[in-house]
């Protein structure tokens, strides 16, 4: 049984790239994946991993019945319906862990595991279509595959407090198998590695969890509906609801809604949110969002997303009701996403997104007059301009927008605007912001855990974050990523909190107004607005400075020379005199 890691090494987790367990499990799956390719080989391993872990929680709960502590008693553990209404899958005989372990030495293992992922299909409406059912076919190679299953059996549940529906009540039967649960961070931990085997097309599904983790953290979504029209493999949604655990609310305070036009990883977003025990509305099937939109009434307090750069192939209806700001484009969509971003927005709604850099900037073909009548609309709350190297994917630039339709001042705990309920984005009074967008200039952010990546750590990301919710007016409330409650990562200006608390500061960030965008002809990029930063004075006089720096140049130079006359010495006595 694997230990269950203390509350301070979570915390001291300054990079994800400091990753002990699920490393040393990903170096032992890669040599098993001999030349099979990583997108290929993506959809075996995390099929397997999923299979064990609704298997894992199935025979937990199974125990429990077996047990008949409680409200258990007298409960048949061969009933589905028992489990169904913890929300646990049934998982029938032939498609628990321990028959595919005692199968997995026999040539037939893939057969075996093909026909599990039929009979929990079959068994649980929704998984149906979902899971990977090929497991059989001749290019896969049984040896492997059965020391891959052995490995993968290697991952067991951490300790977990005693719950269910006999003690703890409502929901705690799902904090002992999902909120600690090892094989979602395996999860999590693949596919991060699997975006960086597959490079260019690993952006395809997976957006660095830094960057997730920066927007969810700005946007601050206690409880509400969440939307994603791009949403990859889900990790947006996975974060929220992180989100919503740590700061004691529970799995089901969000409503999920996503949208994925492939069919492949709209099945890993599926079964990455099913590994966590969270509910989520994909549509009926895989779409593309600009042809069909499946959550046309949708209007979300949370939109949140990083849809594809710069898509020149995407489809466009002139007289679509998304174009409230102009029509995008047909050579670039990423107007025609932030207005889809903005007309799925509630009332109270914000929008947390990743962009190109282009799109703060670039005036072709009408994007600039879009861009100016959303300034002009009084959306944008901030623009934040993040490091470069952050994606597996691409080396393009990127920024974050965030977008409100709410600038409104709230009185704490009280009413927002009109529509009389607590704010979106978090709880509590928040200042007016009318007129008013922070911009934020982090590009100096950020460490590289390798020669070609870069990933922002928790200090950074608590940095921008706790910057934006004191320039709006947040109480600051203890976070996962602030260690000790506030005081491991302060605000350079002091308390942080409240209007008083926040201050510019040059070349990190400034809050400006309209007038002052308007100045800059509405381009967004905060390397305008931030300026450089200020050079802290030593206290040394100019004039005493300049003579020692003029004398440690001299000193310099001569020692410059007695080197090379000694170069010349040598290469003369070698017979090459210069």
């Amino acid at each position: 049984m694997a230990k269950a890691p203390q509350k301070k090494s979570v915390k001291n987790n300054d990079s994800t790239a400091n990753i002990g367990f699920e490393a040393k499990l990903w170096l032992a799956a890669d040599k098993l994946r001999n030349n099979m390719d990583a997108a290929e080989y993506k959809h075996v391993v995390l099929g397997l991993i999923f299979l064990k872990y609704i298997s894992d929680a199935f025979e937990e709960m199974r125990a429990r019945l077996l047990e008949g502590k409680g409200d258990y008693e007298g409960a048949d553990p061969e009933d589905a319906d028992e489990y169904k209404a913890e929300n646990v899958f049934w998982v029938p005989r032939e498609a628990r862990w321990s028959q595919l372990q005692a199968a997995a030495k026999q040539p037939t293992i893939g057969k075996v595991v093909d026909d599990a992922m039929v009979a929990l299909e079959r068994d649980n409406t929704r998984l149906k279509g979902v899971l990977p059912k090929d497991y059989a076919r001749p290019a896969l190679d049984k040896h492997r595959l059965g020391e891959l299953i052995d490995l993968i059996g290697t991952i067991t549940l951490l300790p977990s407090p005693a719950g269910g529906r006999g003690a703890g009540g409502e929901g705690a039967c799902e904090s002992t198998h999902r909120s600690v649960d090892l094989l979602g961070r395996v999860y999590e931990y693949f596919l991060t590695r699997f975006a960086s085997a597959e490079g260019k097309n690993g952006g395809q599904f997976y957006t660095p969890s830094c960057i997730v983790r920066t927007i969810v953290e700005m946007l601050a979504p206690y409880k509400g509906r969440v939307y994603d029209p791009a949403c990859g493999s889900g990790g947006m949604f996975v974060q929220s609801e992180k989100f919503v655990l740590e700061h004691g609310g529970r799995i089901g305070d969000l409503s999920i809604y996503g949208q994925e036009s492939n069919a492949t990883t709209r099945r890993l977003a599926i079964m990455n949110l099913a590994i966590r025990g969270i509910e989520a509305d994909f549509g009926s099937e895989q779409a593309d969002t600009f042809r069909r939109d499946l959550h046309k009434d949708l209007k979300a307090q949370f939109v949140i997303a990083n849809p594809p750069f710069n898509d020149s192939d995407w489809h466009r209806v002139d007289d679509d009701v998304r174009w409230q700001y102009g029509v995008p484009p047909k050579g670039n969509a990423n107007f025609a996403w932030v207005q889809h971003f903005i007309h799925h927005l509630a009332p109270d709604g914000f929008a947390g997104f990743v962009l190109a850099n282009g799109s703060m900037s670039s005036n072709q073909s009408g994007e600039g007059d879009i861009r100016k009548a959303i300034i002009e609309a009084d959306l944008v709350d901030c623009m934040v301009a993040l490091p470069g190297q952050l994606f597996y994917s691409t080396q393009i630039p990127v920024c974050l927008w965030f977008l409100t339709k709410n600038k409104r001042p709230s009185p704490a705990g009280g009413e927002s605007g009109a529509r009389g309920a607590k704010p979106a984005g978090g709880e509590g009074a928040r200042r007016d912001r009318r007129k008013q967008t922070l911009f934020i200039d982090a590009r100096k952010l950020g460490t590289l855990i390798d020669r070609v990546h870069r990933e922002l750590t928790d200090a950074d990301i608590a940095k921008i974050t706790r910057t934006y919710h004191a320039w709006r007016g947040d109480p600051l409330t203890p976070s996962p990523l602030a260690g000790e409650g506030n005081r491991k990562f302060p605000l350079p200006q002091g308390e942080g909190q409240g209007e008083g608390g926040y201050q510019d500061i040059p070349g990190f960030c400034k809050s400006a107004d309209l007038d002052l965008i308007k100045q800059h002809g509405y381009v967004l990029t905060p390397g305008r607005y931030v300026g450089a930063e200020e050079i802290e004075d030593d206290g040394e006089p100019f004039e005493e400075k300049m003579a020692r720096l003029v004398a440690e140049l001299n000193g310099q130079f001569a020692e410059s020379a007695k080197l090379e006359t000694a170069i010349r010495q040598n290469l003369e006595g070698l017979g090459h005199a210069l």
